[in-house]
């Protein structure tokens, strides 16, 4: 099992940064592919970016790219998504997952942290 809890999430302007970090328990982190995602009230939940164990391999879903980084720190247990010129419609409930390569579906899961993006 794995417990991930994120925090960082809160209120900002229109091209304000925020950081998010997902601190994870319960299993080797370095071995976790890690993958940020987000859900806005009435979408479906979207994919923003993850990173294996190693740090490499990082991929972007195009909507974040250059603007959303994704990176970890393995000897802190935590992956981070620092978040850059924000828009309104960056708001939504932001969820850390994890899983291994050995499955092709995130296994865990956190319990989200809200980010409201004013205009």
């Amino acid at each position: 099992q794995v417990q991930l809890v994120e925090s960082g999430g809160g209120l900002v302007q229109a091209g304000g940064s925020l950081r998010l970090s997902c601190a994870a328990s319960g299993r080797t982190f370095s071995m976790l592919l890690m993958g940020w995602f987000r859900q806005a009230p009435g979408k479906e939940r979207e994919f923003l970016a993850s990173i294996r164990g190693s740090g490499s391999s990082i991929v972007y879903t195009d909507s974040v790219k250059g603007r959303f980084t994704i990176s970890r720190d393995n000897a802190k247990n935590t992956v981070y998504l620092q978040m850059n010129s924000l828009k309104p419609e960056d708001t939504a409930a932001y969820y850390c997952a994890a899983r291994t390569l050995l499955n092709s579906e995130y296994l865990y899961w956190g319990q989200g942290t809200q980010v409201t993006v004013s205009s």
